[in-house]
């Protein structure tokens, strides 16, 4: 049997943008995506800590320090909000007790800290 588990989230992240009129995604540096083991076009949930909106959408790669909502999920936080950005994968039960997924904690310029 297998279960869903969290693989990685950027956490603390700091919206820099929000474009209501671009196709719908998050744009994330290319660098973060690397350290949090994330891919462009993949499914990521998002909680945002000021507000509690919680959404899905997808990732397109975005400037160096860019983490910016596009398109309807651009109503759902502000720049300035900070966010939890987090992917999930399935496991075997069995791996489920050894399982650590990949965490990167952000600063409110998204350097990792």
């Amino acid at each position: 049997m297998k279960i869903e588990v969290l693989k990685s989230k950027l956490h603390r992240a700091c919206v820099s943008g929000a474009d209501l009129h671009y196709e719908g995604s998050i744009s994330i540096d290319s660098k973060l995506l690397k350290a949090a083991n994330m891919y462009v076009y993949e499914r990521v949930d998002i909680y945002n800590i000021n507000n509690g909106q919680r959404f899905s959408t997808y990732i397109i790669e975005g400037k160096e320090g860019e983490i910016a909502l596009n398109g309807a999920a651009a109503r759902l936080a502000m720049p300035g909000d900070r966010i939890i950005i987090a992917t999930y994968t399935q496991i075997e039960t069995d791996l489920a007790s050894k399982w650590k997924p990949v965490v990167v904690l952000l600063d409110e310029n998204n350097l990792i800290v």
